[in-house]
């Protein structure tokens, strides 16, 4: 991407409903779910990786001592509603890469960032040092590579919404990563404005 990207005002709202799967509810309740799905999912025998977006999130996927081995990706800020926060994931990753991602933007340099880190096939952190995380989980979802082999999973937290046309509930918002997801998330991406 030859541009950096930021949301046009008047489409902020777009950006607000989950990509994928929403699983309602609070913290604890959540985390319980997703352990319980991906324990039936990976009867399967497939191999799962997971990619994080955002500190509370990865919090409770380190936390769990399940959901953790699966993470590949963590994406990170070291903030939660604007204060500081340390989850102290350092230990686990085998790289760590620091980035800057203005407030409410796609800086144009994470396509290849991701490209890069997806190919390695290293457990890579992400910390964002000036900016936020938040919508670098769409190019990141656009990178992911589609195969039969392996199968990626996005998870992101979803704040809870109340003033658009419907409720939309806090919870994880669980993202398959295959062809219709990235033709929704292109979607999204056209409507950005370049910079």
């Amino acid at each position: 991407m030859e541009y950096n990207l930021r949301i046009p005002p008047e489409k902020r709202y777009l950006f607000t409903e989950p990509l994928d799967i929403l699983i309602a509810g609070t913290r604890e309740e959540t985390i319980i779910q997703v352990e319980n799905l991906f324990r039936d999912y990976l009867k399967s025998n497939l191999n799962v990786n997971f990619c994080i977006v955002g500190d509370i999130v990865a919090k409770d996927f380190f936390s769990n001592s399940f959901l953790k081995i699966f993470v590949k990706i963590c994406i990170i800020d070291e903030k939660t509603q604007r204060n500081q926060i340390n989850i102290g994931l350092e230990d686990y990753f085998e790289e760590i890469i620091e980035f800057q991602n203005p407030v409410g933007t796609i800086n144009k340099d994470c396509w290849e960032l991701f490209r890069n880190v997806i190919a390695s096939g290293k457990k890579t952190l992400i910390k964002v040092t000036e900016g936020e995380e938040d919508l670098l989980i769409l190019p990141l979802i656009l990178e992911i590579p589609i195969s039969d082999q392996e199968i990626y999973f996005a998870f992101y937290g979803q704040p809870p919404i109340t003033d658009s046309n419907f409720i939309i509930p806090e919870g994880i918002v669980i993202v398959n990563a295959d062809k219709n997801i990235q033709e929704k998330v292109s979607k999204l991406i056209a409507i950005m404005e370049k910079f």
